[in-house]
């Protein structure tokens, strides 16, 4: 399984961003896709995840109703609509994959295949 990352980087405060993880070797249908960030000095966090077969998402509080999780079975990839962005939301995003649950969830621990990590920038 692999997890290819792309859509960062550098955008002015109050801009937006789609970043897109596409997923090979596994079909999503059946698993949990998730978001993270790691900003330098600090530990990576959860952002968001979705989860096909519950269809449902979660979000981290810092981003709700800022940025939107959603995603294509027919393409096998995830995105991350990302509004409004903020200085504070720089940080190296990565998708992760948990390929052993299907409802969604915030635990990192839980996710086995991570892709690269993207770079977001957001300048004030």
């Amino acid at each position: 399984v692999q997890l290819q990352a792309s859509g960062g980087g550098l955008v002015q405060a109050g801009g937006s961003l789609r970043l897109s993880c596409a997923v090979s070797g596994r079909s999503l249908s059946w698993n949990v896709m998730g978001w993270f960030r790691q900003a330098p000095g600090k530990e990576r966090e959860f952002v968001s995840a979705i989860s096909w077969r519950v269809t449902s998402t979660r979000y981290a509080d810092s981003v709700k109703g800022r940025f939107t999780i959603s995603g294509d079975n027919a393409k096998n990839t995830v995105y991350l609509q990302m509004n409004r962005l903020e200085p504070e939301d720089t940080a190296v995003y990565y998708c992760a994959l948990d390929s052993r649950r299907g409802s969604v969830h915030s635990v990192r621990e839980w996710y086995d295949y991570w892709g690269q990590g993207t770079l977001v920038t957001v300048s004030s």
